[in-house]
């Protein structure tokens, strides 16, 4: 029968505790199984959850595997385990309960899996530097592919944030800055975990994607976490909601409602947004998952839990996570405080994902499936890759860059040399050992076998102690060369406080970590002593190369004006270390593209590219301009950008008839060896009924080219790209003439005008 026959069925036989037992996903994943050596059995905590709510809509972290959950590889479910536990879940779910309806199976993905052994690529802000959202596809699918084969069905993927505040400890969860760019890489990512169509989702390499977060997270005032966000419509729809459309267009079947709220609506309790733009506008018919305890902070307005539960109901939640709001609602409906037809508009969205995802035919996994799809070497070689394409030159004075590998001493230094996790970036799961490449460890493996690689930490990521940085000199001065490796950590370990819904406690946090959820700064400075470590070292005269491991731009100043070469890394996953050592070495050139700003200092934020600033603008004691603008990046080869120039006139009926319009442009690699370039169109309105930004990215195209060659970039531009929210907020193309630009690494070269007539 057709689904939406089969959930009206369901629903109709189904009583009102059950339907509630639908909409809630109270238990944390590890507290519901109990490990006796290599067996597990359920909890009766689990049980009791189960028998009282007469089922479960959704079951979070079963295999998550972190500090805040405790699990270890001593506590937790290893890959070759996990299908067991899981069938262990459904079968008692199924048997035990009157309709016998299976469980959806939650688990965090931001950049990779959050579970033991599970893959865990470049975050987010590395992998937007690469601006190739085919080879994220790629990559995604192979995490969708390792997460199901362990019985798990929902993928909560951070990707839809945009990082307009670099202070905010979230910013390695968020692709770009750029509204263009991070909606080409969120329809890749969602294609990849589920595939292209509705039958996708049966296959067992595939998982329905819960993005998150809905929305303008990332606008939060100041920085903080879950902070209001203080923008008004037109802000949020020239710049925070294109990414989520794009995740509806590409056919993501969930969305998480943030924490913030908009304008003084929080967005768990906002029917404008939840039903009347996704649903209504946008034509969304997924469901819409809560943040954890999201609903619950509704009481703060409400008053208590269940006119919290209530109001996150009517506004849009189909489905809670963790919270206590979503468990009155039973007691709600009998009371008269809602109607039962809310709750079976929610139930049927969660019963039609769950036959969506084909649970009721086959809820059991393969219980051989994860150990040949998990940890595989062309898993490793796509995590590989994708580490390649985040590495960003950001200066290479002198052509420093690319190192030899016969020089007869190096001297590697800093506290990011030789730490995995300190590359790893948030949501990671403990490291089998073994497992991983660090820097100092992809050095060493790169190098000549008559080279001597040395190695000092100098100093740690935010202590001020600075014993370390005479043993760290006279490494220096030892060697030929010196690579510093400084930056960042959002590596948390079981010192770390956290709160209710699993943030560290950037207050009581006795460790390195100083990014991740939670852990927002006001100082974009390198923390600790870093930048003293590295004038230490630039001061004995040992060329230097700084490299950068970092979840957010930190402000090098410093570095940018005396050290000759920097390689901006991010935090470059399980692989980085062979990665960033290929590019130190010439093994690839570098191609990555910022896909952020990095200011000059904090006090100049916000410093994103697509102000409505005008360009004379400055401050009385320094420029408003970056340090390093987004797109920018440097190569081991040159470029030269050619004749920008229009297609066929550009015809406002032939948008509107959803059709297309073009540009071209030449692009030559004028070096002496291969290399990427990112070919780069912005835009200007330059007659517009509203203000313009300086300039808005529309399109982009990486081309490889071996040196001589030349190409043309054809780029192909619809209604979507050109039109503009005019003072009523209709979405309308308006005649006249546009600016266009292109450029590449080393920012725009080329300029022309068009008219839309």
């Amino acid at each position: 029968m057709p689904v939406e026959r089969r959930v009206a069925d369901l629903l109709a036989r189904m009583t009102l505790k059950e339907k509630v037992g639908q909409l809630n996903q109270r238990l944390f994943g590890w507290k519901i199984f109990r490990r006796m050596g290599q067996e597990f059995e359920l909890t009766d905590d689990f049980r009791r959850e189960v028998d009282a709510r007469q089922g479960l809509g959704a079951l979070y972290g079963l295999f998550r595997a972190d500090p805040w959950s405790g699990m270890t590889w001593e506590r937790g479910i290893a890959p070759e385990r996990s299908a067991r536990v899981a069938n262990a879940i459904q079968r008692y779910v199924i048997e035990n309960t009157r309709l016998g309806i299976p469980v959806l199976l939650s688990e965090e993905c931001p950049h990779g899996h959050q579970a033991l052994g599970g893959p865990l690529l470049p975050t987010n802000i590395g992998v937007g530097c690469s601006w190739n959202p085919a080879l994220l596809e790629e990559a995604t699918a192979m995490v969708a592919a390792s997460i199901r084969a362990r019985g798990a069905t929902l993928g909560l993927m951070s990707c839809l944030d945009m990082m307009r505040d670099p202070r905010w400890g979230r910013a390695e969860e968020c692709y770009s800055e750029d509204p263009c760019l991070a909606s080409h890489l969120v329809a890749a990512a969602t294609r990849g975990l589920q595939g292209s169509s509705l039958e996708d989702l049966k296959r067992p390499d595939k998982l329905a994607a819960v993005l998150k977060h809905f929305c303008a997270q990332g606008g939060r005032e100041g920085g903080y976490n879950s902070a209001a966000v203080i923008i008004g419509e037109r802000e949020l729809r020239e710049i925070h909601l294109p990414a989520c459309l794009a995740g509806v267009r590409a056919g993501a079947q969930a969305f998480m409602a943030a924490y913030n709220d908009i304008d003084g609506v929080r967005c768990c309790g906002s029917s404008r947004l939840l039903t009347g733009l996704l649903r209504g506008e946008w034509g969304f018919e997924g469901i819409v998952m809560g943040d954890g305890s999201a609903v619950d902070m509704l009481a703060d307005q409400t008053g208590n839990y269940e006119s919290a539960g209530v109001l996150g109901l009517t506004s849009g939640v189909d489905l809670s996570l963790w919270d206590l709001s979503f468990t009155t609602l039973e007691s709600s409906v009998t009371r008269g405080h809602c109607p039962e037809s809310l709750v079976d508009r929610a139930v049927a969205r969660v019963l039609r994902l769950k036959f969506l995802l084909g649970l009721f035919e086959h809820p059991y996994t393969d219980e051989g499936l994860a150990a040949k799809v998990t940890g595989t070497a062309r898993a490793r070689d796509i995590n590989l890759r994708l580490a390649r394409e985040t590495l960003v030159l950001l200066r290479n004075e002198g052509s420093l860059l690319p190192l030899r590998k016969d020089v007869p001493r190096i001297a590697v230094i800093g506290p990011n040399a030789d730490s995995l996790y300190n590359q790893l970036g948030d949501y990671t799961a403990p490291q089998e050992p073994g497992t991983g490449v660090t820097l100092l460890a992809g050095i060493r493996a790169k190098v000549s076998p008559a080279t001597e690689v040395v190695y000092a930490r100098g100093c740690s990521i935010r202590g001020m102690e600075r014993d370390g940085i005479d043993a760290a000199v006279a490494a220096a001065r030892s060697a030929g060369l010196a690579i510093v490796v400084v930056g960042g950590s959002s590596a948390r370990d079981f010192d770390v406080t956290f709160d209710d819904h699993g943030a560290a406690i950037a207050g009581n946090c006795p460790t390195d970590m100083d990014c991740g959820e939670g852990m927002d700064v006001c100082d974009l400075n390198l923390g600790g002593v870093q930048e003293d470590l590295i004038k230490a070292i630039v001061a004995t005269g040992v060329p230097t190369v700084v490299v950068l491991v970092q979840g957010r731009p930190h402000s090098i100043q410093w570095a940018a004006e005396h050290c000759p070469a920097i390689l901006c890394a991010w935090y470059p996953g399980q692989e980085g270390g062979t990665a960033v050592a290929e590019a130190l070495f010439g093994d690839i050139n570098p191609g990555g593209r910022l896909s952020v700003s990095i200011p000059a200092a904090s006090g100049q934020l916000p410093v994103y590219y697509n102000h409505k600033r005008p360009g004379n603008s400055a401050y009385r004691d320094r420029t408003c301009n970056p340090l390093y603008p987004f797109g920018y990046g440097l190569s081991y080869t040159t470029f030269a950008l050619s004749e920008l120039r229009a297609g066929a006139p550009w015809s406002v009926a032939e948008l509107e008839c959803g059709g297309t319009v073009e540009a071209l442009v030449d692009v030559t690699n004028t070096g002496d060896r291969t290399g990427t370039e990112t070919v780069q169109l912005y835009i200007r309105d330059l007659e517009a009924s509203v203000t313009s930004r300086i300039r808005e990215l529309k399109a982009f195209r990486k081309i490889e080219l071996e040196p001589g060659e030349t190409q043309t970039v054809r780029f192909s531009l619809d209604r979507d790209a050109l039109g503009v929210w005019n003072p009523e907020m209709k979405f309308v193309l308006e005649p006249g003439n546009i600016e266009l630009m292109a450029g590449g690494g080393a920012g725009i070269v080329l300029t022309t005008k068009v008219e839309l007539a």
